[in-house]
């Protein structure tokens, strides 16, 4: 294996192009747009083929809808998966990363799809991942709870940059067990090799290494090593090396990761394949240097995202449901405090929302949730939090002239709650009187019924551009 760390370079003034936006629609048809060679690292995590049905809550506004991880088989699957694939492959920079999250349901049958399309020796590692601290529990088989994270480069030379992990406490107790009088904790190490190397046969002290073995070090090196108090002679005379505790990197990052804690708290948005931040910031770190284009075309709540733009990486993410890019696009303001606006974003200080979908024709094929959190989006106003027991209220409209000078202690949360216009919304052509004396018996408002035609009239059209 061939590895190759590029210098790393400042942060530079202005975005690159196409990059600090978030594109919704199918990841193909986007990536078409994107130029060859265009990402020097690609994070993929798509559904899985796990044939379970989820009930999603989507952060603050908890709009429930149906997110079906459903495939009729798991060669459905992987041709689902494929042209994509390819897509990103021809995206990939020739030193770029490319990572896949994938469960075992399919990581074997995915890993097939990959080495077909980016090559066997291309394949660098399959990290297994710990995703629960918990025990699952089945009581006929073994408790699922690992996912696998595929690593592909494209081709025999990417960045890589060592990650280390902090040594535990039961490890440096065994190991670095001699203390100097200070103190000072080491432990010591072997100074021959199996396998010689220029000047490393000669005799040290009066000492040679044993049969078979070598030196590891060269006489001048050695003689270093001596001034600098680092070997340590035992009673037989045999040299080693003294390498000190806090000297120590840690150790170094294997394909095991059972250290992340899953996402919970200010972090937890409520999408069941949510990926907590800290595996996505070591993906990065250790395949990018700042500046790096950081590509993530099955973005879900953009925790990718995020942690390019906390670590100075350019990015782009691709998904193809609105309500999705809408969530992203308020985590980065509220985690990465940038704005949603064009200028700044050309100036690295904020970012975009593109190609959200605004004409009849794709709005009429989203799904009812995702439907009904466009059209209260669209027109101003705050999807309801409740699902059951709501009066059939979807959301509510506020009036300009009832905005605080302050918002209340959470998003969504404001102290106005009684000044607002309650609104429902009807994904069909027309809202008829049935509709509005249903709604208004139940809620004891009235509201103007909007169809989809009139909220796509001019000014919301030019709006929504």
């Amino acid at each position: 294996m061939t590895r190759k760390t590029n210098k790393v370079v400042e942060q530079p003034t202005a975005v690159p192009l196409h990059t600090k936006i978030i594109c919704c629609g199918d990841n193909i048809d986007r990536l078409k747009t994107l130029p060859a060679g265009f990402a020097d690292f690609i994070d993929i995590d798509p559904p899985f083929n796990s044939n379970r049905n989820y009930e999603v809550f989507w952060g603050e506004t908890k709009e429930k809808r149906a997110f079906d991880d459903r495939h009729a088989s798991t060669a459905a699957y992987v041709d689902t998966m494929r042209p994509g694939c390819v897509e990103l492959s021809r995206v990939l920079k020739p030193t770029g990363s490319f990572y896949y999250h994938c469960d075992w349901h399919a990581s074997h049958y995915v890993k097939v799809m990959l080495d077909q399309i980016f090559g066997e020796n291309n394949s660098q590692n399959e990290i297994v991942w710990k995703r629960s601290t918990s025990p699952h529990n089945d009581p006929r088989r073994y408790g699922a709870n690992h996912d696998s994270v595929s690593f592909y480069t494209a081709g025999k030379r990417w960045t890589g940059n060592p990650q280390y992990l902090k040594l535990g406490e039961e490890y440096v107790e065994g190991t670095f067990r001699h203390r100097e009088p200070d103190g000072r904790r080491y432990r010591l190490q072997e100074l021959t090799a199996a396998k010689p190397g220029g000047d490393v046969s000669y005799e040290w002290k009066g000492v040679r290494p044993p049969a078979g073995r070598y030196w590891a070090y060269s006489q001048a090196n050695m003689r270093k090593f001596e001034e600098a108090g680092l070997i340590h002679v035992s009673k037989t005379g045999f040299p080693r090396y003294k390498q000190y505790l806090d000297e120590s990197k840690g150790v170094p990052l294997q394909t095991f990761w059972d250290d992340i804690p899953n996402a919970s708290g200010a972090e937890r948005l409520g999408y069941p394949t949510q990926k907590p931040l800290m595996p996505l910031d070591r993906l990065i770190r250790s395949s990018t240097n700042p500046g790096d284009v950081v590509l993530d075309a099955c973005c879900g709540c953009g925790t990718a995202l995020v942690a390019a733009e906390n670590l100075g990486r350019p990015w782009v993410g691709i998904d193809i449901s609105p309500t999705a890019c809408r969530v992203m696009a308020k985590r980065l303001k509220d985690l990465c405090r940038l704005d949603e606006d064009e200028k700044l974003r050309r100036v690295d200080r904020g970012f975009v929302v593109r190609d959200l979908p605004w004409s009849e024709d794709r709005l009429r094929k989203l799904p009812h949730f995702e439907f009904e959190n466009w059209a209260l989006i669209a027109l101003g106003g705050i999807p309801n939090k409740a699902q059951a027991g709501d009066m059939g209220i979807d959301g509510r409209i506020y009036p300009v002239t009832s905005t605080p000078r302050s918002a209340g202690p959470k998003v969504a949360e404001l102290p106005f709650m009684d000044v607002c216009s309650p609104s429902q919304v009807k994904q069909k052509d027309k809202a008829g009187r049935p509709d509005i004396d249903a709604f208004f018996r139940r809620s004891g408002r009235v509201i103007i019924a909007l169809t989809v035609r009139k909220i796509l009239d001019e000014q919301f059209a030019k709006r929504l551009a």
